[in-house]
C-alpha cells in the first residue's frame, strides 16, 4: 500500500516539473498510470506484485554489493582514520623532538661558555683582584690584516685607552678604543700592533710586530742573531703600557712567535685596570 502512495506522488510531482502545451496531459496520464498501477497492487494483481518483487530485489542486491566492502574489511575505515592520526601525530613528535634538540644545543653552548669562564677565574683570581675587568667578547672583527675584538665592557667599568688585555696572565692586546659600554681590543697580530719585548738568557731586545697573520714577528734585532726555538717571550715594559714579565709566546725558529692565547680562540679575556705610563694615541 505504501509503495503505491509513494509512486503517485513522484508521478504527481514529476508532472509538475514539466513545461509548455504538453504540462497537462503529461499530468492527466501519469496520474492515469498512478491509478491503475494503485488499484493493481491493491486487488493483488500478480504482474504488479512480481514486477515490484524483481525491482526490490535488484535494489536490495546492488545496496549489498555497494556495502560489501565494509563488510568484508570493517576495520578499513578505521585503519584509514588511524593512519591520518598517525601522520599527524608523528609530525607534532617530530616537532617537538626539534625543539629538544635546540635547547641541548643552547645548554651545550652555555656549558662550553661556563668552562671557558671558569678557566678563565681559576687562573685570573679576578674575583680577589679589584684592578681587573673580566670581559666577554662580543665581537671578532678579523679581516686579512685588522685584527681587533669587541669587549662588553668599557668607561663604565674605568676601562681607557691603553690598558692592557690579557687571558690566562698571557698577552693578548691593548685597550685602542673606548665606549661606555664596550672597547675594542687591537690583538698582537694586528698590522698596527708593535709591543717592545725581551727574551733568552742574554735578555734580548726587540720589537714584536704584528703582520695581520696567526704568528707576529720579532724585529729590531741584532745583527746576525740566530733564532732558538720555544724561548719564551715576555713584554719589556719599555713602552709604558704593558707589565714588564708579561708572557707572550714562544720563538720559532724563522722569527716567529706562537702566541699564549690563540686570537681566534678568544671568548673572555681581562682588562687590566693599570693606567699606561704615556698618553696612548
Amino acid at each position: 500500500m505504501s509503495v503505491s502512495r509513494d509512486d503517485f506522488s513522484i508521478a504527481f510531482r514529476s508532472a509538475l516539473l514539466q513545461r509548455g502545451a504538453t504540462q497537462k496531459f503529461s499530468i492527466f496520464s501519469l496520474i492515469i498510470v498512478a491509478l491503475i498501477v494503485f488499484f493493481l497492487d491493491v486487488y493483488g494483481f500478480t504482474a504488479v506484485k512480481t514486477a515490484r518483487s524483481f525491482i526490490n530485489d535488484v535494489v536490495y542486491r546492488v545496496t549489498y554489493l555497494a556495502s560489501a566492502p565494509t563488510r568484508l574489511f570493517p576495520d578499513i575505515n578505521q585503519g584509514i582514520s588511524s593512519h591520518f592520526n598517525l601522520k599527524k601525530e608523528n609530525e607534532e613528535l617530530r616537532e617537538v623532538i626539534e625543539r629538544y634538540k635546540s635547547l641541548d644545543l643552547n645548554l651545550e653552548y652555555i656549558s662550553n661558555e661556563n668552562k671557558n669562564l671558569k678557566k678563565v677565574l681559576d687562573t685570573e683570581d679576578v674575583q680577589s683582584v679589584s684592578n681587573v675587568v673580566l670581559a666577554k667578547v662580543l665581537v671578532d672583527r678579523n679581516s686579512p690584516f685588522l685584527k681587533s675584538i669587541i669587549i662588553n665592557k668599557g668607561s663604565k667599568e674605568g676601562i681607557i685607552k691603553g690598558m692592557p688585555v690579557t687571558q690566562n696572565k698571557y698577552l693578548v692586546g691593548r685597550i685602542v678604543e673606548t665606549n661606555y659600554l664596550s672597547s675594542r681590543v687591537l690583538l698582537l697580530n694586528d698590522l698596527n700592533s708593535r709591543i717592545p719585548v725581551t727574551f733568552d738568557e742574554k735578555s734580548t731586545q726587540a720589537i714584536l710586530t704584528g703582520g695581520g697573520t696567526r704568528n707576529p714577528t720579532l724585529s729590531y734585532l741584532p745583527e746576525d742573531y740566530e733564532f732558538e726555538e720555544d724561548i719564551t717571550v715576555f713584554a719589556s715594559g719599555k713602552d709604558g703600557i704593558f707589565s714588564a714579565g708579561t708572557p707572550i709566546g714562544k720563538t720559532k725558529y724563522n722569527g716567529e712567535v706562537t702566541l699564549f692565547v690563540d686570537p681566534n680562540q678568544l671568548s673572555f679575556v681581562t682588562v687590566n685596570l693599570i693606567k699606561p705610563s704615556k698618553e696612548v694615541f
